[in-house]
């Protein structure tokens, strides 16, 4: 079986890819039984969506290949802290575990600006598992912001 860290590499392997885009490079898959379901990355430049979120498109695509709207048993893999929307989308998949890289100090909203699983009274509370390979998740980020900023 793989590690949380193993898993995270690959994520970021997908970060990589919005990177090379000129998309912020955030990357997210979802696993279920030691198996990669999907991959994806934060494709809002190119789709002009602004729900295309990593974590919104790797659990679009899960729902399909599972034929399901519920993950029960699947784990989350993203590089960023999720924000609320995506954090919403978690709850309502039944998404059961949730591995991050980095805090969002401006969108988080597992353990940064929103503690959204401290509230009482949602059906559904995943796992969590945050700060997994935060230095190199944090790097990309910031690679990034640094590059725009200079252009």
């Amino acid at each position: 079986m793989k590690t949380d860290i193993e898993w995270m590499e690959i994520a970021l392997k997908e970060a990589q890819k919005a990177f090379d885009e000129d998309e912020v490079p955030i990357g997210a898959l979802i696993v279920y039984k030691d198996k990669i379901i999907t991959k994806a990355h934060n494709k809002k430049e190119k789709s002009k969506k602004a729900t295309a979120h990593a974590e919104i498109l790797a659990i679009e695509k899960a729902n399909k290949k599972v034929g399901d709207w519920r993950l029960n048993g699947y784990t989350l893999y993203v590089t960023v802290e999720p924000c609320l929307m995506c954090v919403g989308a978690i709850i309502q998949s039944r998404i059961s575990k949730v591995v991050y890289g980095t805090s969002d100090i401006k969108f988080g909203a597992i353990d940064s600006i929103v503690k959204t699983f401290s509230f009482k009274g949602w059906n559904h509370y995943p796992q969590v598992k945050g700060g997994v390979l935060k230095d190199e998740c944090a790097k990309i980020i910031s690679q990034y912001f640094t590059q725009k900023r200079v252009k």
